[in-house]
């Protein structure tokens, strides 16, 4: 999930009054209806929802009785020649067995780095039973990033087989915020996800990314908590392709000290890393070593969707999404607490769209087109479920006008403002920016690029397949405080909560900004269908061609 949005006061909250504003005849929502599906999905009886779990049971069958409650109509997959509630997600399941064993060897001394302290490795996601690394080489390759489009090479011929590749996290521009990867506005290039897959192409045995808070956006306590865990992927043909044997996070002080052991300077080599001019640095006289038992098995998760049928356009469809999954039953924090409740993250996602369901349900007379609302699975593990979705679509692409997600609601007072993750130009945006003036309500573009949002929410399979695509986000201009508060809340939930046990559903909530929310992207969703409006993308997107190309299935 990406975290950048207004989601939790940390603290009591006093009542704000609902914010003026919008169409008479759109429905309101019910900020403690939603408070409560968020505090059930929450609970520590739904063991954080990991995919796979007992949790993924109970939420799967929670969100089919809602649904049914609601008067939907199943939207899943066929079988026996009639649609179910789900759509079966095939994943490759892999868990470290016991203590992983990771070492360096230098200066004729072997240095044991722990788990969940000085390093995060994941569980094996090439299909491997077990992770068996002995005395391989260590090469700092900068940023890793191999672009002929930008004459940018960071490998420079070196053969990566056997060896294990340091590398940093974001892009090139990152530091300086100029240069040829966007400035700040972090590209695919500098996704944690991109060097692993980079590293494979290379051959290496292992990719270890360096942590920093600031180009990675979050601290070390997501990093472990994301990444010591059960690990997802979909099934592929060439697992090992995508992912090289090992694949981890160091902790820069660690990086800095073996970097420094080689009688290598990390500041001076990461401002060398900036220019097209860097080439890959051994660590001479220093051998990493790693074993561990993998625990690797394919299993069957859920997206469940739930349709409101179309009176005119039942073929053409308006999509809502939103992710269950959060990161189950992991390492225990300070408190000794194992579960990650996920309760912003997303449960609060997952109770608006749930919302929005229920409100289209009722809808007298009902819309012209299709509306779905998905609950995709193993969000957390990479966009897994909604990848699959958009591989494997139940409703073809070409026919499904848009896709609007939501990754976490604001449980604090409304804004004056709103965005969406990352900075993309598309129509379906301008078609955002006009409703929401509806409630005198501001776009505030992504205020923090260079955290990648964009590819870090389930929109983005759509997106990349053309799709229009965006995740909303409530703003950062508090009704209630200003930007300065606002702000505050972002980074104290960062710090604080995201990725951790803490994030929990909390009383004090007024949830009234998520409920006015709501009542933006219900607006939004309402006019797409009942319009004869194909969203677009702006010319120059990366993403035009793809749509374009199937305007041919909405003839």
């Amino acid at each position: 999930m990406r975290r950048s949005l207004l989601t939790v006061a940390l603290c009591a909250a006093t009542a704000i009054p609902a914010f003026a504003g919008g169409p008479k005849d759109t429905p309101t929502f019910d900020p403690k209806s939603i408070s409560n599906d968020i505090r059930v999905l929450s609970s520590d009886a739904f063991e954080g929802r990991g995919p796979a779990t007992a949790g993924e049971t109970k939420t799967v069958n929670w969100l089919i009785t809602q649904l049914q409650a609601a008067g939907l109509k199943p939207g899943g997959t066929m079988k026996n020649g009639k649609r179910g509630w789900t759509q079966p997600v095939p994943l490759l399941r892999a868990a470290i067995e016991g203590t992983p064993h990771v070492s360096v060897a230098a200066d004729g001394k072997t240095i044991a780095l722990a788990q969940g302290e000085q390093i995060a490795v994941r569980a094996a996601l090439d299909g491997a039973k077990s992770v068996d690394i002995r005395n391989a080489p260590l090469v700092f390759v900068g940023y890793g990033v191999k672009a002929p489009e930008r004459r940018w090479d960071d490998y420079k011929g070196v053969d990566l087989h056997g060896k294990i590749m340091v590398v940093l996290v974001n892009d090139p521009d990152f530091e300086t915020g100029q240069g040829d990867f966007g400035g700040k506005a972090m590209t695919y290039y500098g996704r944690w996800t991109y060097k692993y897959e980079e590293g494979a192409r290379q051959g290496a045995a292992g990719v270890l990314v360096v942590h920093e808070t600031a180009p990675a956006s979050y601290g070390w306590a997501t990093v472990k908590n994301s990444n010591t865990n059960t690990m997802f992927d979909v099934v592929r043909d060439h697992p090992a392709a995508v992912h090289p044997r090992l694949e981890g996070w160091i902790q820069r002080d660690v990086a800095v000290d073996l970097l420094k052991r080689a009688g290598l300077d990390f500041n001076a080599l990461k401002k060398q890393a900036q220019t097209r001019d860097f080439k890959p640095v051994e660590l001479k006289g220093e051998r990493f070593s790693a074993k561990y038992a993998v625990d690797s098995k394919v299993i069957t998760s859920q997206n469940v969707i739930g349709v409101v049928p179309g009176r005119k356009h039942p073929g053409e469809m308006v999509m809502y999404s939103a992710h269950w999954d959060h990161l189950g039953i992991g390492q225990p924090d300070a408190k000794g607490d194992r579960i990650y409740n996920g309760a912003v993250d997303n449960a609060s996602g997952v109770a608006g769209v749930m919302a929005l369901a229920r409100a289209f349900a009722k809808a007298k007379p009902a819309p012209d087109r299709s509306l779905g609302f998905l609950f995709v699975t193993a969000e957390e593990k990479g966009l897994l479920g909604s990848e699959y979705y958009a591989s494997k679509p139940v409703y073809p692409l070409g026919k499904t006008v848009g896709v609007i997600n939501i990754d976490g609601m604001n449980m604090y007072g409304p804004s004056r403002d709103f965005s969406i993750s990352g900075s993309a130009k598309l129509d379906l945006l301008d078609d955002l920016i006009a409703t929401a003036k509806q409630w005198n309500l501001s776009y505030s573009p992504d205020s923090r690029p260079e955290a990648g949002s964009f590819f870090r929410s389930d929109h983005f399979s759509f997106a990349k397949r053309g799709v229009p695509a965006v995740s909303f986000e409530s703003g950062d201009d508090m009704i209630d405080g200003g930007l300065a508060a606002g702000r505050k809340l972002s980074e104290d939930y960062t710090r604080d909560r995201y990725h951790q046990p803490a994030d929990q559903w909390e009383a004090s909530w007024t949830i009234t900004g998520a409920a006015r929310d709501l009542q933006v992207v219900y607006a939004l969703g309402w006019q797409l269908a009942n319009s004869r409006e194909w969203p677009n993308w702006s010319q120059d997107s990366e993403f035009r061609t793809t749509r374009d190309q199937s305007a041919k299935d909405r003839k």
